[in-house]
């Protein structure tokens, strides 16, 4: 008999026993599914009173178009409050102008749950929550609680002061108490044996995922294959955004506590960025030249869906243990020093930067150092950013507020980040351009020797197919190479490009008159060449792409990830099959060059959201250092989103802007009210 079968009749007797426990005794509940209507009580919190709270949640929704959803349960089976009632939302669809207010009535914590863009800012939240909310909660007036905050928001969006409440005490713990020790002693043996079933089922789950398996998404066949498309597409964005955020929180949190300590927050983003991966290439196959049916563009469209889900579930489940690890409201003191540390070494980097790209200028054409021209100022703009989270972020330690410093220090990282990222392409093209100028003249001795072959396969009348063009082409390129040497300044790079496409034709067109040998022999010596071009694209692309992810789109990000993918091959089947290693060197540097053009025309036409109430944090006026964050993706939340769709959280008078984090679609960009009562 298998593990299931002889386990079955235990978990069949769990759900029997859970079924006739006795009425005291509340089980802890997994963000659940909501009851129809906006009401979920789950322990019978609200009693006869349940009549009043609809009343109340109806004329919020009349007079306001809001619609607010209460939950009661026991507890929120060990999750934090804030997170429970955020995945909770997501599960359920929740919409813009939908908020959510879950209670634990046994554990005695609650939160609220709104989108980014809900019209309501923090500080409007935070006073109904004490003036309308915690009072009834604290003297066990569930109901209270709900018409409390119905008619608090109600009020506040009216732009009225929130009303006080008339508090009716009530039972301590509806739904909790005493069930008799035996009972509660077998249910927990019973409770552990089903766990132990769950890891079975989840392990055989992930080995079967490791063989290939797909995942798992909602049924999507109803869907038009056009609104799957655009679904799809932005949630590839999202996605993307949520594995490199999670990434980088990653690389501080493996900074400062080691590599033992955050090895499975490692794995799971290296888990989620092979969902990604997959996406992206599933997303490359369906842009190709090659049209699909419509029967496998949906199963397509459907499988990145699935697994960019759960990408974001995987990094969401590891989202709330992160936090802790990082604990940055306790640490925020030591982290603003070190912060502080590193925009000062940065500082001194961005000069130097400035007097590398004006010494780059005198010495190359502006084409050479197109790409990193805007570097320094982009770089100041983060720089300046992060120097103002920090001051704000030490402003909230003077008052007591160490989560909202934690929130200011964990923008001020990425901003930091990016600020690095930009100055490191500043000093590594000076190495790419050095090592193309330096390569070049080889590059051209073996594009002569080429030619010469060519001729003489003319000559003896042995030439292949478009023999004769690619030879007049190589030797125009050739020519105009020269040249722009002799002239004292030229693009090296460019001039490395311009060579491999010729003569890379011109081996093709040999290839009838040279035997195997010789095509290998040739590729060897091409792809160091062909190589470094490629690198240089995609490290150009890269960062491109992630200092400006806000406002790039899923296409470019499709080639780049193609791009990657390719070079890898290059370098995997460089000692095995040179000729198949230089094809692959060529297409991944073509992909960059399309991802960084398809960015760019993202960018371009871009529009950043505006900054109520003077930027984030309240620093700033709005003004070049904040955009530039939002632009970065440093800032999430209104129309940028988050991984799933965009997070929950809101401000009054236009888009919520908050940093990443650690997490996915349930988990980024977040915000509420709660607490314990």
């Amino acid at each position: 008999m298998t593990l299931r079968g002889l386990l079955r009749p235990v978990v069949v007797g769990l759900l029997v026993l859970l079924s006739t426990a006795p009425a005291g005794v509340a089980a802890a509940e997994e963000p659940v599914t909501l009851d129809s209507g906006q009401i979920t009580d789950k322990v019978g919190a609200l009693g006869s009173r349940k009549g009043e709270v609809t009343t109340a949640l109806d004329k919020l929704n009349t007079d306001q178009g809001v619609q607010l959803f209460v939950v009661y349960v026991g507890d929120f089976s060990g999750r934090n409050a804030q997170t429970w009632a955020d995945e909770t939302a997501n599960r359920n669809g929740l919409g813009r102008r939908d908020m959510l207010m879950a209670v634990g009535t046994s554990v005695r914590q609650y939160a609220v749950s709104v989108d980014t863009d809900f019209p309501l800012t923090d500080a409007q939240l935070d006073t109904v929550a004490r003036v309308a909310i915690e009072p009834s909660l604290q003297q066990n007036d569930w109901a209270g609680a709900a018409i409390g905050a119905a008619n608090g928001y109600n009020a506040t969006l009216s732009g009225k002061p929130v009303p006080g409440v008339a508090v009716q005490p009530g039972e301590a713990d509806p739904g909790g108490g005493g069930g008799g020790s035996a009972w509660l002693c077998l249910v927990v043996v019973l409770v552990l044996v089903a766990i132990a079933v769950a890891v079975w089922w989840f392990v055989r789950k992930r080995k079967q995922a490791a063989k290939g398996g797909g995942a798992a998404t909602a049924d999507l066949t109803g869907v038009p294959l056009p609104e799957l498309d655009k679904q799809a597409s932005q949630l590839l964005i999202d996605t993307d955004d949520a594995v490199r955020t999670s990434e980088q929180e990653l690389g501080f949190a493996t900074a400062q506590f080691g590599e033992e300590a955050t090895a499975r927050f490692s794995e799971t983003v290296t888990a989620a960025k092979e969902h990604l991966n997959v996406s992206f290439r599933l997303r490359q196959r369906l842009d190709d030249s090659e049209p699909e049916d419509d029967a496998t563009r949906r199963q397509m469209l459907t499988e990145i869906i699935g697994r960019c889900q759960e990408a974001n579930t995987r990094l969401d489940a590891e989202a709330a243990d992160f936090d802790r690890l990082r604990d940055l409201g306790k640490r925020a003191p030591e982290a603003i020093g070190e912060l502080e540390g590193t925009t000062q070494a940065l500082a001194k980097r961005l000069e130097t930067a400035k007097a590398t790209l004006n010494e780059l200028g005198t010495r190359y054409p502006a084409g050479a150092v197109a790409t990193i021209a805007e570097n320094p100022a982009q770089a100041a703009d983060r720089l300046a950013f992060a120097d103002e989270q920090l001051n704000l972020a030490g402003k909230a330690l003077g008052t007591g507020d160490g989560n909202k410093a934690a929130v200011l220090v964990r923008a001020a990282e990425e901003a930091v980040g990016q600020t690095g990222q930009l100055l490191e392409a500043v000093e590594r093209r000076v190495g790419e351009l050095r090592d193309a100028e330096t390569g070049l003249p080889a590059l051209l001795t073996e594009t002569d020797n080429d030619l010469a072959e060519g001729r003489a396969a003319v000559a003896a009348g042995r030439q292949g197919a478009g023999l004769a063009e690619s030879l007049a082409r190589t030797e125009s390129v050739v020519a105009s190479v020269r040249q722009e040497m002799a002239s004292g300044s030229f693009d090296p790079l460019d001039a490395v490009r311009r060579l491999e496409e010729a003569d890379g034709a011109l081996d093709k067109a040999l290839a009838d008159v040279r035997d195997l040998e010789a095509r290998q022999q040739r590729a060897r010596a091409n792809l160091e060449q062909a190589a470094l071009a490629a690198r240089s694209r995609i490290a150009a692309a890269e960062d491109f792409i992630n200092t400006n992810r806000g406002g790039v789109g899923s296409e470019a990000r499709t080639r780049l990830a193609e791009a990657r993918r390719q070079y890898e091959r290059a370098v995997e089947l460089s000692s095995t099959d040179p000729m198949a290693a230089l094809a692959a060197a060529q297409q991944a540097d073509q992909l960059a060059a399309s991802a960084r053009d398809l960015a760019e025309n993202d960018v371009r036409g871009y529009q950043t959201p505006s900054m109520p109430g003077g930027g984030f944090g309240g620093g700033g006026g709005g003004g070049g250092s904040s955009t530039a964050a939002v632009l970065g993706g440093i800032l999430i939340g209104g129309l940028l989103g988050g991984g799933g769709g965009g997070g929950r959280g809101g401000s009054g008078g236009g888009p919520r802007m908050t940093p990443g984090s650690f997490g996915g679609g349930g988990t980024r960009g977040r915000r509420g009210a709660g607490g314990r009562f």
